[in-house]
């Protein structure tokens, strides 16, 4: 049997939890406002880039994955 209709039920829920974790984290966590984030204000632009943001969501997103894979 194929295994794609496995794989789109686990993205699914992977999917399912990374919103519950973010509408529900959201409250409690401000993720984009974290120390090591770069914002950069001058009189016409703004430049923001989530630096610290994006390497904990990287790190979770990579031990989810290796959870998974360790199941597989």
């Amino acid at each position: 049997m194929s295994s794609l209709p496995k794989l789109f039920i686990t993205i699914g829920i992977l999917f399912i939890i990374i919103g519950l974790v973010w509408q529900i984290g959201g409250k409690y966590l401000s993720l984009g406002k974290l120390p090591g984030d770069i914002l950069i204000k001058r009189e016409n632009a703004t430049f923001y880039f989530p630096l610290m943001t994006s390497i904990i969501i990287s790190i979770i997103l990579s031990a989810i994955l290796f959870i998974i894979g360790r199941f597989r």
